[in-house]
Order: structure tokens, then sequence, then C-alpha cells
């Protein structure tokens, strides 16, 4: 982080992390430790979580707290969220970041696996918004970015469930937006292109897929979990203080 912009007003916050076990939540996670932020993330894999937390403490920023949590399970969410608060003080930045892409053809979603999508890919980020709303309003504001995806902008098959819920993800924010904001809480979205975290790169990326990445993109590079890390870090930043109800693309320029 050291060539990338320091946001004194992070420096100290309490903030907490979905999905920071990995990939952009990794990125997120260690962005904010960089700052100087007191963090506690949540994530189901423990050991991507503590190689995690030994990486980021090995190169001498603020050790995060992990929490193993399954996102499902709200009342889990519920009772993380205190533990981070006991921890941490009243949580001031929220970071939504959690979600699977997992592939799913039309033919074999059942009732029970559509709502699993949605609870993986939505339900998860309300009710997290939920929990520290009290928090953030005594504190007098805070922040919460919640991560969508390009992925129905550009109309991508093969994952209904998926596209739904991020799509969702647009519609929420701008709701929670509008009735945090008299409490000086702004809430924001990140919608990431094709970012090269290791689980799109082992699961999804193929020569065909690359090529075709790189000629629809502006820039011709692949993106990394880095290059939303940097945003998420200045919109939960003092610098974004006029900053809400809007949906940021970071896709090198695809959509």
């Amino acid at each position: 982080m050291e060539r990338w912009a320091s946001y004194p007003s992070l420096d100290g916050r309490s903030v907490f992390v979905t999905g920071g076990g990995s990939g952009i939540g990794a990125a997120i996670v260690a962005g904010f430790c960089a700052q100087g932020s007191k963090v506690a993330f949540v994530d189901i894999d423990r050991p991507a979580s503590e190689a995690t937390v030994r990486e980021i403490a090995e190169k001498g920023h603020r050790r995060p707290l992990f929490l193993e949590c399954d996102l499902r399970d709200i009342a889990w969410l519920r009772r993380s969220i205190a533990a981070a608060a006991e921890a941490h003080g009243p949580i001031t930045v929220l970071v939504n970041n959690a979600a699977r892409d997992d592939r799913h053809g039309i033919e074999e979603v059942t009732p029970e696996y559509w709502r699993e999508r949605l609870a993986l890919n939505l339900d998860h980020q309300f009710f997290a918004a939920q929990a520290v709303f009290p928090m953030m309003k005594e504190a007098g504001g805070g922040a919460i970015v919640n991560m969508g995806s390009v992925s129905w902008m550009i109309g991508q098959g093969n994952m209904p469930g998926y596209t739904t819920a991020k799509s969702a993800i647009t519609g929420l924010t701008r709701a929670l937006a509008r009735d945090m904001g008299p409490h000086g809480i702004r809430v924001t979205s990140v919608a990431p292109g094709w970012i090269m975290t290791e689980r799109q790169i082992r699961m999804w990326l193929t020569p065909e897929g690359e090529k075709e990445l790189l000629a629809r993109q502006c820039l011709k590079r692949k993106l990394v979990p880095e290059d939303i890390a940097r945003v998420v870090l200045f919109l939960a930043s003092d610098d974004a203080a006029a900053m809400t109800n809007q949906t940021y693309i970071v896709d090198g320029g695809w959509v």
C-alpha cells in the first residue's frame, strides 16, 4: 500500500468486512489494516482466513480479527458483528463483500437452491447493515460499501441466481442511503468487472475468456483485487464525505 493513497480518517476506525478471507475481501482487509484501521472480518474458510491474518501481520500492519461465520445464518452474523464491536468499538465502516458466483443453469435450479443463492449473495448485506445501523447512528455517521457486480449489466448468463442478487444490491444501496443519510451514514456500492482472484483463475479463466475480456475492456490488462480494494478505501474514508446513493463501476471499461 506504500505506493497508494493514505487516509488519516481511516486510522483507528472500527471496520467490519464480510468474506475477507481471500480474493477481493482479503485485499480489502489488508488495505484497511495498512491504513491503521481496527479490522474484523468474517469468512467460512478458516485456513484461507488464518493465512490472510498471518500475511498481514508479517507485513507489520495492525492484525485483523478473524471470526468464522456462515453468512447464510443471520443469527451467527449478528453475533459476529457484536463480537467485532466488543473487540474494536462501535463499527463505523461496513464492507459487504461476501458472495459466490457458482454457475448454474435454469433447468437445475430448485426453490431451495434459489433461496440459497439469494442468502449467499444478497440477504446478509441488508442484515449486516441493519446490525451496524444503531452503532453508526450513535457515532454520528459511518460508511457502508456494498459489493455488486457488472455481471447483470453485461447480461452474463449461466448464473441467474447470482446476477439477480447482484442487480438487487443497486436498489438496496439506494434504499439504505436514503433512510440512513439523515444520520450521517453514507451507503455506496462498487460493481467490479472480472477480477483475477485465485478462484476466478482456477475455476473460470480460459484462454478464450481472457482474449474476449481484453478485447472488450478499454484497459488492456487483467484487473486484480487491489484495484477494487483501493476504491473501497476511498469510499469508506472522509475524503468521500459527499458521496452516497451511487454505484461505482470498476471494470477497466468493460461495460
